[in-house]
């Protein structure tokens, strides 16, 4: 017996150590990230803005959103915008066609909750036509495309209705979320602007300037 005890406690110990492993996974199962990708730190972002090209905006007149196609299919029945609802709440549960049926959501832009998927937008933080305006209208269709489903980049985000409604199309010198959010989101901002080498004009940029200072 005495040569079966440690044996014993070393057993246990490793059983115990599974159990604990399985319940983490249990409990990462029933919640989701709750954030878009975490852009780029502040002094990257203030490397890449200075990189950036300073134009005005231009084609405003020519923009069609459906020259940006979105909400493609990205795993089985899910599309782009379910992808984000799942990843974006906690305790989400879809049904068979991906739709999320219950869960809860937070909106970064101005602290909204809600536990009613509808009830979101999910927002390009780059706005489609704000990105247009500053280069893609000479984009392909495929560069557009991957603008407005990226998932990789900090450009998508699911926020209250409301939120989305007034921001519209604007840049950061004419509308900005709530004050505790508006570091992450001007670093997402230029993140997004500078991987796809699109400008900013020069009020916009002055706005991203003095966030990132701040941050």
């Amino acid at each position: 017996m005495p040569a079966i005890r440690p044996l014993h406690r070393a057993l246990v110990a490793a059983l115990g150590a599974l159990l604990l492993a399985a319940a983490t996974l249990l409990a990462g199962a029933g919640s989701a990230q709750a954030a878009l990708p975490t852009p780029v730190s502040a002094a990257t972002a203030r490397t890449y803005l200075a990189s950036i090209s300073v134009a005005a905006e231009s084609h405003d007149s020519t923009y069609d959103r459906a020259l940006f196609p979105h909400w493609i299919t990205i795993a089985g029945t899910c599309d782009t915008r379910e992808t984000v609802l799942k990843r974006d709440g906690s305790g989400v549960v879809t049904a068979s066609n991906c739709s999320a049926t219950s869960g809860n959501w937070v909106s970064a832009y101005d602290n909204v909750t809600t536990t009613s998927a509808s009830s979101f937008d999910i927002d390009h933080l780059v706005p489609l036509a704000e990105a247009w305006r500053s280069g893609a209208w000479a984009w392909s269709t495929d560069q557009r495309k991957a603008l407005a489903n990226d998932l990789t980049r900090p450009q998508l985000i699911a926020v209250s209705a409301s939120s989305n409604r007034s921001k519209g199309d604007q840049d950061p010198a004419h509308w900005l979320p709530q004050t505790s959010y508006r570091c992450t989101y001007a670093r997402a901002w230029v993140q997004v602007k500078y991987y796809y080498g699109l400008s900013v004009d020069s009020a916009e940029k002055s706005a991203l300037s003095s966030i990132l200072n701040g941050c």
